[in-house]
């Protein structure tokens, strides 16, 4: 896996070469089961990768468990994974990337626990993190959010150049606190921290 030294996120040498590992068997398995396009293959690294390290650095300070919405191929679930050492309870509806994720988390020794089901079915206990990157708008992730992350905690999502959009769009209908971080991966991209999540017009 061919990839810049600077492009790393900073992540330790042991942590790296498990990130190799995972880029290697994803692609192996992105042969038959569509984890990520095609086209996008020669630029897993880049595009996908460091997009998800890109996260690390907006996480809560030791928070003790992670749900991941969506989780696809694992971007950025099993990457977080991979770099915190934390619990990450990943939420994936098709059953053949499921069998991808728990083949990744036994590979990579990843305390991953995945649960193949829709978002809005999932039955989990509340978490202080929850994350999802490339899955749907903004309102509809706070909506998918809201019932299992924890009064105090924070959900971090990476959104590309429709954010302002969404934000917008989402402020009709929730109450939040947002920080908002530049991408380093995409300049017209953010990454957005946002807590003290409530429904306009609830009673608090």
């Amino acid at each position: 896996m061919k990839h810049s030294s600077d492009a790393s996120g900073g992540v330790s040498r042991e942590t790296l070469a498990r990130l190799e590992t995972y880029a290697a068997l994803l692609l192996q398995w992105n042969r038959t089961i569509n984890l990520i396009s095609r086209k996008d293959e020669a630029v897993l690294w880049e595009r996908h990768i460091v997009d998800s390290l890109a996260l690390l650095p907006v996480l809560p300070q030791d928070f003790s468990h992670a749900i991941d919405l969506g989780s696809g191929g694992g971007l950025p679930g099993i990457v977080l994974a991979i770099c915190t050492g934390k619990p990450f309870h990943l939420v994936e509806s098709d059953q053949r990337k499921c069998a991808f994720l728990r083949e990744a988390a036994r590979a990579l020794d990843v305390r991953v626990t995945v649960h193949t089901a829709r978002i809005e079915a999932v039955q989990l206990p509340v978490a202080p993190l929850i994350t999802a990157r490339a899955l749907a708008p903004l309102t509809t992730l706070l909506c998918w959010s809201h019932r299992l992350l924890a009064p105090d905690g924070v959900c971090v999502f990476p959104k590309g150049r429709s954010v302002d959009e969404e934000l917008t769009a989402a402020a009709s209908e929730w109450h939040m606190t947002v920080q908002s971080v530049p991408s380093p991966t995409d300049h017209a991209a953010r990454i957005l921290r946002i807590s003290e999540i409530e429904r306009v017009g609830h009673a608090t």
